[in-house]
């Protein structure tokens, strides 16, 4: 089937498409899942989820790559990562073998959409498990969906891979201590649409969490993690129990290390550190690599490498990362799951 699409021009935006699986959960199990055209979830208005916010969700893509075969980055972590959530809000974990098995349906199903290898754009994926059913009291639910949908979106960067500056938030925390700030839940993204409003009307393209405790260390950048390169060649990242695990920022310590021969580092970052990076950036699914140029902390502005140009150490990690996505360059061992 051919697909009207303008692949060269797609944003990061919903498109509803044929096919999604569904999988529910009742009586102390899952069923064993199914392909739907319906795009609906139906619920009861009692849903905990909607109440009290017990749901998670993921985020992945699906490449083409240039023999046209269609590849999954890593979905064992996603997976991994989903259980994580699953076991912090009390609800049952969908299996890593149905969570891969689901995702690679859904790609198949919807192949038309997979865009084209040399557009940069990929197949993105969002795994959701939510809590329904009649439950008003606060307690975990007693049935749970697990669904995947996908859409077709472009290259994050539409003008090329290029730096932003981003501002230290003193007035906002995206996490709690001890709270669930590691588990991909809603709750944290609703949070941060304040502040990340509040940093993009003056300018800058979100925000540099501290640490909620002693707000000395950098912990996030908006929805994305942190990373900084020093002279000495060193890759550092912040290590805290309120981090998101990214599965992207975990990818680029073992590349850093192991294919550009850095010593990486997770470790405490103190924001008044700064001088110490001479490139920085942010890290996830959807961007993979956000340069940052300068950080705003109080009356300073950090520039980075530049404000304007792509650091060298940056740019080698982006292009090997998004080399392995895309079948371009070998992945390490088990990174790659083939749909076929």
């Amino acid at each position: 089937m051919t697909v009207n699409i303008d692949w060269e021009n797609l944003g990061f935006e919903y498109h509803k498409l044929p096919f999604r699986y569904i999988s529910y959960y009742k009586d102390g199990k899952w069923d064993q899942g199914q392909l739907t055209e319906d795009a609906t979830l139906h619920l009861s208005e009692a849903a905990p989820s909607l109440h009290y916010g017990q749901q998670a969700f993921e985020g992945m893509k699906a490449y083409r790559t240039k023999d046209g075969s269609i590849q999954l980055f890593r979905p064992d972590r996603n997976a991994a990562r989903l259980q994580d959530t699953a076991d912090r809000l009390l609800m049952p974990q969908v299996s890593t073998e149905q969570f891969i098995d689901a995702a690679k349906q859904v790609v198949k199903a919807n192949e038309d959409y997979v865009p084209p290898y040399g557009t940069g754009a990929t197949l993105y994926l969002r795994p959701l498990l939510i809590g329904v059913g009649d439950i008003i009291g606060v307690k975990p639910a007693d049935e749970y969906i697990f669904t995947i949908f996908a859409m077709p979106v472009g290259a994050y960067f539409r003008g090329g891979l290029k730096p932003t500056n981003f501002i230290v938030s003193e007035a906002y925390d995206r996490a709690a201590p001890h709270g669930t700030g590691a588990a991909k839940v809603g709750g944290n993204y609703a949070g941060s649409l304040l502040p990340g409003k509040k940093a993009k009307a003056i300018g800058y393209s979100d925000v540099i969490y501290l640490d909620p405790t002693t707000h000395t260390k950098i912990e996030e950048v908006g929805a994305a993690n942190f990373f900084g390169i020093t002279a000495n060649n060193e890759f550092i990242t912040p290590l805290s129990p309120s981090i998101l695990p990214s599965i992207t920022k975990y990818s680029l310590l073992e590349i850093a290390e192991k294919r550009l021969g850095m010593t990486v580092i997770e470790g405490d970052i103190p924001v008044a550190d700064l001088d110490k990076f001479t490139e920085a950036g942010a890290c996830g699914t959807a961007a993979v690599i956000s340069p940052i140029g300068g950080i705003q902390y109080r009356d300073n502005l950090h520039v980075f490498y530049s404000e304007k140009e792509v650091g060298p150490v940056t740019r080698r990690l982006y292009d090997e990362l998004v080399g392995i996505q895309f079948g371009d360059i070998e992945a390490p061992e088990g990174w790659i799951v083939k749909v076929e």
